[in-house]
């Protein structure tokens, strides 16, 4: 009896194992995979800048996943960027409202217009790499509609009007900022900026196409966007201004030209011009 036992135990033990060995393995850190597992977690979670990082690791090779991990980054560096900046910005006026104690806004300001430059610099670096590589009429978008609301969180008022925010306060609605950033970039590259739910539609399944044209006029818009973090009144870098701004130009010219079109690349010159009459 006790043999039958031992048997039937060392059966199951045997099968178990056996089961288990059949369970893919997880991807090794440090690997595309492993980067590509990692992203989709996080950006599921809404935490978009961990996200990106994982992106721009795939993306700064070529492998299985790069194809579609860059228009994933670019819209992500994006939309972090304008989370940053849009704050900042917010923060500015509240430096402007509160004459008697403007330092913490300033100070604010300073500190989340640096990581707005950090992350349109990613943003202009895989624009770049996705312009010179990528040809084809449609664009993979092989994620999911970004967690957040289009509407303005309601700290943003309170900032602005020189009230400072609690700690907790301050890091929810940057958090709730950035997610907005990211959200109302994919919606305007999905040819939708002012209905997020028809982008929560074309995203359900997690992977959609988007025409070329539709992208690049959505990523020439928030190029010249962008350059103004880096104008005179704020980071004051010229030269970076003239790179987002020629990188514009440049996704423009690569898409057929229309009435949208023409005016935008008018106003990007126009940013141009000003910036040699500086110069």
């Amino acid at each position: 009896m006790r043999d039958r036992l031992f048997l039937f135990t060392a059966l199951i033990l045997v099968v178990a194992s056996a089961s288990c060995s059949n369970q893919p393995a997880p991807p090794k850190p440090g690997t595309p995979a492993f980067y590509w597992a990692a992203a989709r977690t996080t950006y599921h979670n809404g935490d978009f800048v961990k996200a990106n990082e994982s992106l721009v690791q795939i993306a700064s090779s070529d492998n299985e996943f790069t194809a579609r991990a860059r228009p994933w980054s670019i819209m992500t560096a994006a939309g972090i960027a304008r989370g940053y900046a849009e704050l900042a910005a917010t923060y500015d006026a509240g430096a402007k409202a509160n004459r008697a104690n403007p330092t913490p806004f300033i100070k604010q300001a300073s500190a989340l217009r640096s990581a707005a430059s950090a992350a349109a610099m990613e943003f202009a670096e895989a624009s770049h790499q996705f312009l010179q590589q990528n040809k084809d009429p449609n664009v993979p978008f092989a994620f999911e509609f970004p967690t957040g609301s289009a509407a303005e969180p309601a700290g943003l008022k309170r900032i602005s009007s020189g009230i400072l925010i609690q700690d907790s306060e301050r890091d929810m609605l940057l958090k709730d900022m950035l997610q907005r950033g990211v959200l109302l970039t994919v919606c305007e590259a999905l040819g939708s900026p002012e209905d997020p739910a028809k982008g929560a539609e074309q995203l359900k399944t997690g992977e959609a196409q988007v025409p070329r044209a539709t992208f690049l006029y959505a990523v020439a818009q928030a190029l010249h966007t962008q350059s103004d973090l880096f104008s005179a009144s704020k980071l004051d870098k010229p030269d970076r201004v003239r790179m987002l701004c020629e990188q514009a130009r440049e996704a423009l010219q690569a898409i057929p030209e229309t009435k949208e079109s023409k005016a935008l690349d008018t106003k990007v010159q126009g940013t141009l011009k000003k910036l040699s009459k500086k110069s």
